[in-house]
């Protein structure tokens, strides 16, 4: 990768600059402090001033692990070196975190198509408007998403290793996949992949003819012993605080012996498909009314389910909390509904939720209004949402003509086995946010600059 800056300077100078004023651009002109953003630097300042690892309470403040520490020991970071509560330290840190990503996928393009095609990746991923969005963002994504390409790379150099005895590599993509495991749970999901591959070479004796099926299985050993081996002391801290076995941190982000409407979440399942229910439903429970008209025809099976589902739902308005007596009453109507239709629940809105996390324009944390389809927006932000729709599905759709042409490529299937494996695992949430597929861009972005450069695979 240095060889390749040094002969192209230039270019990579301008790109990385037009990559910042993007970044800028959203920073200054959207920045995005969400409720989830303040629960993180609450976190962080609890750790900072009290050495709590813990919310802000009446009257005091309580430990949590309903975060996972990597996001917030960022902030913590920032907040100790540049004042408490300073987002926009973290936003412009977050911005030279998301080049550092850039000359990642530039470097993973490298390695699996061709130096020409990395530039290609590296303009794509600079100019890229959903990367730069969420750097603006006081989130987990922007850092999900160094770490997710910086896993792939240290794999792909393991894979091509010249000396069968370098496992350096592989420590590399241990910690890497453990730091993005610190910051989401799914990060736990780069392991599997890159596992899962490792454990194909190994069956279908794909090796090469340095790399000895014995030196696989090390590489497969090491691998999952370091990532793992970064949540011991969060582990660990869980057992001494909490007296529980908490490696993670768990599925619904709930406090220790927090009542948690799986009912609900179920019923919800049997019939969302697309992040404007989130919005409208899902995130107004509970605490806010919900409006029933904003449920779609789907939510139903009936008449008689009609006046069922209503009615549950104008039992929860009355009181704007799941109850558990509430919430086993949704239960039985998820339970009625996935009987009606097994293939429903299990495959079909699975897909549609994936679809819509892939398809859907990224604008959820922009002022564009999730139901652009309406268009009574104004002009402006349905303009946006119009636009950045556009320019998805030009990076997806380059993506796949990438794929078809370099259906040879050696260590593909590594790429692909993340891909599919996150995007399974995302059609099984109730809540589908597209930016839970932004950590499979940088995938997205090298197909996509093997088709632009029109590069045969290596």
């Amino acid at each position: 990768m240095r060889e390749l800056l040094r002969q192209h300077l230039r270019f990579f100078l301008i790109a990385t600059l037009a990559g910042v004023a993007l970044r800028l651009l959203f920073i200054l002109r959207f920045p995005g402090v969400t409720t989830d953003s303040f629960v993180y630097g609450d976190i962080a300042k609890n750790w900072l001033q009290h050495g709590i690892y813990g919310l802000s309470g009446a009257p005091d403040i309580s430990p949590t692990y309903s975060r996972l520490p990597g996001y917030p020991a960022f902030l913590a970071a920032v907040f100790a070196i540049f004042g408490m509560e300073h987002y926009r330290a973290v936003l412009l840190l977050q911005m030279l975190v998301d080049l550092g990503t850039c000359f990642l996928i530039a470097d993973l393009a490298r390695r699996l198509v061709s130096p020409r095609a990395a530039r290609a990746a590296f303009l794509l991923a600079a100019l890229c408007p959903f990367l730069a969005n969420y750097v603006a963002n006081a989130l987990t994504e922007t850092w999900e998403v160094f770490f997710t390409a910086l896993a792939l790379d240290f794999a792909i150099i393991g894979l091509e290793a010249r000396q069968a005895s370098s496992l350096r590599p592989w420590l590399g993509c241990g910690l890497a996949i453990g730091a993005a495991i610190l910051l989401r749970p799914d990060g736990a999901l780069l392991l599997f992949a890159i596992e899962a591959y490792l454990f194909a070479l190994l069956v279908r004796h794909k090796t090469g003819p340095e790399m000895s099926a014995l030196h696989l299985v090390r590489s497969g050993l090491i691998l999952a012993a370091v990532s793992l081996a970064t949540l011991v002391p969060w582990t660990l801290r869980n057992l001494h605080t909490f007296h529980e076995f908490q490696p993670l941190a768990p599925r619904y982000a709930n406090q220790e012996g927090a009542f948690v409407a799986l009912g609900f979440n179920r019923w919800m399942r049997t019939w969302i498909v697309d992040y404007t229910s989130v919005e409208d439903i899902y995130w107004a429970v509970p605490g806010n009314t919900v409006d029933v008209e904003k449920l779609p025809a789907r939510a139903f099976n009936s008449s008689e389910q009609r006046e069922q589902t209503l009615q549950l739902l104008s039992d929860y308005n009355d009181v704007q909390h799941v109850t558990p007596e509430l919430d086993a009453r949704f239960a039985a109507l998820a339970a009625e509904r996935v009987h009606h239709s097994v293939l429903r629940y299990y495959v079909k809105l699975p897909l549609l939720r994936i679809a819509d996390m892939w398809f859907r324009p990224r604008t959820e944390t922009l002022p564009s209004d999730t139901r652009w389809w309406e268009f009574n927006d104004d002009p402006l932000w349905l303009s946006m949402a119009l636009g950045l729709g556009i320019i998805n599905l030009a990076y997806v759709g380059a993506a796949f003509a990438g794929l078809v042409r370099g259906r040879f490529a050696p260590h593909l299937a590594l790429l692909l086995t993340f891909v599919i494996l996150r995007s399974a695992f995302l059609g099984t949430l109730e809540n589908p946010e597209p930016r839970y597929t932004l950590e499979c861009y940088p995938v997205v972005i090298i197909l996509a600059a093997a088709w632009f450069q029109r590069e045969s695979w290596k």
